[in-house]
């Protein structure tokens, strides 16, 4: 822009040093006119730089932009209308999270910005000590210390203007607006994508979001006055707009203007954590005071793994009762009553009662747990807490070549690894997202909860089940980080990309918002049992119950006619004799099929893990979806066993494995090969067929190399 004018629009809180900042610029040459419609005077003065001619528009000072008062319309009128070049954002240096709120909604309009820290002097005097290279990288904006009232910092304040000028478009893809949340982001995206087909929307949609978010009229009247004659998509948007708003008011129980504002508050305090070394300023706030516990260098961590050991133990002591009834319910009432009142033995008793309900009632049996947790896993995150133990852990991960906003998606993978992937997109660095979504299926996803739970009640006295629950969860985080820094010092090389940890204030969670987190989830759980398993259920007893033998039926019908020749005056002796020949003739039949084959053909690389091919069998089941592994195994045993109803799934794994085995179960399924559904998203995601595949072959051989050594090793101790 050599040669031609550049328009600098001086932005900032009253009192912020804005108007010293604005003489120190312009040298006194100034002239006052009235904003168009209002009574408002706005400053303009004038000077030049690398030789470029600088307008510099002195705006009302304002705290924020939601327009409440006349200065706020002006103020963020002039920014929209006028579109200039640059806004300088003056901020005291002495009260910084006051100051930075101003800024954040800056960045949301989508200018290019530099942020004046004024009053510099002020800030050291106060003990404030401000890193502004980290914190010029976590917003994505030039920042320059300035003392406007010496002169200081002027002159490489209006050479960072020309130049920021000078490259518009860049500036403006370096902001890094704060982060909402994985709900209400979700929302700001999707309101953004219908204000972006309006042409004049598209500069900014996001802004017009959150601005319809927060119900601000001045925003809504605007929209009409601009948008013309289209008047049904404003409507549509409008009203999707309101609809949103309803939805966050019955989540969170407050109108999400105040929701929104927490969050830029969030954001704020996270930078301020992040980059103020030492500060003695006597405010502040309860979170503030609870956040010096809760996220001490110290006592963070152990928090942190007090707070998910206690929430297992809840689980535990809660949901286990309604599990052992759920059991009983399924296993010995239904199965039992059903395997004596269903004659003769048709394809559809066998599929109904050693399918569809062995397999799907081995999941659903483990539902109260699943409820509990995403209930306990729900009220840390809308209490504030988890955006706190992302930040607990951002020092360790910083170590392995990731930062703690990568730990959210992995906060969200507890859950479900799908939207976890999915969560990765707020990862601006592209090394940053792939290494993520590669670590991701390491943490211990809902679905995984089923085989946990079946192993800890077959091997495991109850006392144990919370402490071993809570390390599979640890060496799951523990073993990603060390992937992550394997992955970084490999395949992805490079630095982690800065960031903004947002730490939004406490708040007590309402019951609608936790029912609704708890049941979405939990509802996804049980659509999968309906539709994934089921269907999986369905296919995996026809692989374990064909093909049939000719040859050993006819072998099982010689052996059981000689035996009642034999013991034809003994009748106890003969029902166990034959009932000791059934076993084995259903063994051998189920070694016949389909499933035994395959899994008999891969037995040799199990093996060195403790594993069968009736292991082997469930593992190639899980990759549709986890879960699986337990229906699987229930149909494998149910096919195997069938005189066995009465006795339960678990009842059945003791008398054929070792607490050992069942530990490296739970171990293999924590870091082997990811579900169809979480390959997929990958491909997706990553960019590439590639990194599917890799995520599936690394996994799976890491999984083969941890386990095996577990075994191995545990063979001496038992």
């Amino acid at each position: 822009m050599d040669g031609k004018k550049i328009t600098v629009a001086l932005a900032g809180n009253p009192n912020s040093g804005k108007t010293c900042v604005f003489n120190a610029i312009t040298g006194g040459r100034e002239k006052v006119g009235n904003y168009p419609g209002v009574t408002v005077d706005l400053k303009e003065g004038f000077t030049s730089c690398d030789g470029a001619d600088l307008r510099i528009v002195d705006l009302p000072g304002t705290y924020s932009l939601t327009a409440h008062s006349l200065d706020e319309v002006v103020a963020r009128n002039f920014i929209i209308d006028e579109t200039p070049d640059v806004v300088i954002n003056v901020v005291d240096s002495s009260n910084f999270e006051r100051n930075l709120y101003l800024s954040t909604q800056l960045l949301e309009l989508g200018v290019p910005i530099i942020i004046a820290l004024n009053m510099a002097d002020v800030a050291k005097s106060r003990g404030l000590r401000i890193n502004i290279p980290k914190l010029s990288k976590l917003l994505g904006v030039p920042i320059i210390s300035t003392v406007a009232s010496k002169g200081e910092g002027m002159d490489e304040l209006l050479q960072t203007a020309v130049a920021t000028a000078n490259a518009h478009d860049a500036a403006i893809g370096k902001l890094r607006a704060p982060n909402y949340g994985t709900e209400i982001e979700q929302h700001v995206r999707e309101l953004a994508e219908m204000a972006g087909r309006f042409d004049v929307l598209s500069a900014r949609p996001r802004w017009y979001a959150t601005k319809l978010l927060e119900n601000d009229e001045k925003t809504i009247e605007r929209l009409r006055t601009i948008v013309g004659d289209d008047s049904e998509r404003l409507d549509e948007l409008l009203g999707a707009g309101q609809k949103l708003r309803r939805h966050i008011k019955g989540l969170y129980g407050d109108e999400a203007e105040i929701i929104l504002a927490d969050r830029r508050y969030g954001y704020i305090s996270g930078a301020c954590t992040e980059t103020i070394k030492q500060t003695v300023e006597a405010r502040h706030s309860r979170s503030d005071q609870i956040d010096k516990i809760v996220t001490n260098r110290i006592l963070g961590l152990p928090i942190f793994a007090a707070m998910m050991y206690l929430v297992f133990q809840v689980t535990f002591l809660l949901g286990n009762p309604i599990v052992d009834w759920l059991d009983l319910l399924i296993n010995e009432q239904l199965i039992g009553f059903l395997s004596a009142n269903w004659g003769g033995d048709g394809i559809l008793r066998d599929l109904v009662i050693h399918g569809v309900i062995a397999g799907v009632g081995a999941v659903l049996v483990f539902l109260p747990l699943i409820v509990l947790l995403f209930l306990g896993v729900a009220f840390l995150e809308d209490t504030g807490y988890m955006a706190r133990a992302a930040f607990i852990m951002d020092g360790v991960m910083h170590k392995f070549g990731l930062h703690g906003k990568s730990f959210i998606p992995m906060l969200i993978g507890f859950g479900c690894t799908v939207p976890g992937v999915m969560a990765a997109r707020t990862l601006d660095n592209r090394r940053d997202r792939i290494t993520t979504i590669l670590v991701l299926p390491l943490m211990s996803c809902g679905a995984r909860m089923p085989i946990y739970m079946l192993i800890l009640a077959a091997f495991f006295p109850a006392k144990f089940h919370t402490p071993m629950l809570w390390s599979i969860y640890v060496i799951g985080i523990v073993l990603a980080i060390f992937c992550a820094k394997i992955l970084r010092l490999t395949v992805l090389r490079g630095e982690a990309a800065p960031f903004v940890m947002e730490l939004p204030p406490y708040r007590l969670p309402t019951i609608m918002g936790l029912l609704v987190h708890m049941g979405e989830r939990s509802w996804s759980y049980i659509r999968k049992a309906g539709t994934i398993i089921l269907a999986a259920s369905v296919i995996l007893w026809v692989i374990t119950s064909y093909p049939k033998s000719s040859e050993i039926e006819r072998d099982y019908e010689i052996r059981a006619a000689a035996v009642q020749v034999e013991y034809q005056n003994s009748p106890d002796a003969l029902e166990a004799k034959l009932g000791e020949i059934k076993a084995e003739t259903s063994s051998r039949e189920l070694q016949y099929t389909v499933a035994g084959r395959v899994g008999h053909f891969i037995e040799p690389v199990l093996k060195p893990m403790g594993f069968d091919w009736r292991i082997g069998t469930a593992l190639i089941g899980a990759t549709a979806a986890k879960e699986i592994f337990v229906t699987q195994l229930g149909i494998v045993f149910s096919v195997d066993d069938p005189d066995s109803e009465s006795r339960t799934l678990q009842e059945k794994l003791q008398a054929n494995y070792s607490p050992l085995v069942g530990f490296c179960i739970m171990l293999y399924c924590l870091i082997s090969m990811p579900c169809i559904a979480t390959f997929a998203v990958t491909v997706r995601e990553a960019g590439g067929w590639k990194w599917g595949f890799f995520l599936f072959g690394y996994l799976t051989a890491l999984a083969w190399i941890v386990t095996t050594l577990v075994y191995q090793a545990g063979q001496f101790f038992v």
